[in-house]
């Protein structure tokens, strides 16, 4: 499990406005996790093409040797060359290619040694039959993936913002530490040393959360909505208060008094920030934090709705249901479906 700003560092040059709306933003993603859950070290002879379906979990992608492609179906094939890495936050279904034109397959039909726990070795080449020569032979591409989880709600203000790719490279001017990560990652490909897929999977974790960071910091190409508000230093701290402690019940006059302002004014200008009132924003952090209860801890359904503050189980469904989109018995479901 990886803070995303654990290794975060103060802006000396910010002036106190900007300083506070910054460590707003800092209360907002340290509640934020990301857990890697699985990692391959890919070994591809030409031609290759592998199909990525979609997920839950974000997907990871370094490109260790050799050029390749990607084509999600939101964009045209882009190219992606050795040092070059890519974070699909959501998951998205994508195509990862020696050449555009080769015929694609699913990424579960090629061959997997588990190396240690949750990191496997992937090998395969044109039809995904890998002979004892293509093995032995100088692989095209070597790329290092993996799955990684964050403790965000897919309906998340923050997770829905984040475009469906995130190149490392168009970040690294933003963020000093992202291109340190890339070399020590090719670094870490080149020598090959024991235990190197272990350490590999921890500068991923790393560099991913890097990447969120960069992105979140340069103010994620939006000068409105969600992250406005959080950069918004009176905002902003309401809802840092509200994430810190999603169980409380909150109520419009005491988020009010936290902004500092009547609570007519606090009420309009949340909802002309965030385009919803502060009660229905607060209502859907809780349902976020409860369908993870439900989903990854298997809290009791009456459980979850008790600490949250409902009067009743049948209440909370409703509630769950009208936010989610499905009842909270749903939220079950095994992970992927």
């Amino acid at each position: 499990m990886l803070d995303l700003l654990s290794d975060a560092t103060p802006d000396v040059k910010a002036t106190p406005e900007d300083r506070q709306g910054h460590d707003t933003l800092t209360q907002v993603l340290l509640g934020l996790r990301l857990d890697g859950v699985e990692y391959g070290r890919c070994v591809m002879q030409s031609p290759w093409a592998i199909a990525y379906p979609a997920q839950r979990e974000a997907r990871f992608h370094f490109v260790a040797s050799g050029s390749c492609w990607l084509r999600t179906p939101a964009t045209e094939w882009v190219q992606l060359n050795p040092g070059d890495a890519v974070l699909l936050p959501r998951g998205s279904f994508h195509v990862l290619a020696s050449a555009p034109d080769v015929p694609c397959v699913d990424i579960d039909s090629l061959s997997r040694i588990a190396v240690s726990e949750n990191i496997y070795l992937v090998r395969g080449c044109g039809d995904t039959k890998v002979s004892n020569d293509s093995i032995d032979a100088t692989p095209s591409n070597v790329m290092f993936c993996g799955a990684m989880r964050f403790n965000l709600d897919p309906l998340h203000p923050l997770l829905a913002m984040m475009p469906d790719v995130m190149r490392a490279g168009e970040l690294a001017r933003r963020d000093p530490t992202v291109p340190a990560l890339l070399e020590a990652m090719e670094r870490e490909v080149a020598l090959d040393r024991i235990g190197a897929c272990g350490v590999l999977a921890r500068l991923a974790d790393v560099l991913a959360a890097s990447i969120i960071r960069a992105w979140v910091e340069c103010g994620c190409s939006d000068s409105t909505g969600w992250i406005a508000a959080v950069h918004c230093p009176k905002i902003g701290k309401v809802i840092a208060a509200i994430h810190k402690d999603p169980e409380r019940d909150w109520r419009v006059p005491e988020l009010a008094q936290l902004m500092g302002a009547s609570r007519s004014t606090f009420a309009d200008a949340f909802t002309r920030t965030l385009g919803e009132s502060p009660a229905r924003y607060v209502a859907k952090v809780k349902i976020f934090q409860a369908r993870r209860w439900i989903a990854q801890e298997g809290m009791r359904i009456a459980v979850a709705a008790d600490r949250l503050g409902y009067d009743s189980e049948a209440s909370f469904s409703r509630a769950f249901k009208r936010v989610i989109g499905h009842p909270p018995s749903a939220a079950r479901a095994p992970r992927g479906v």
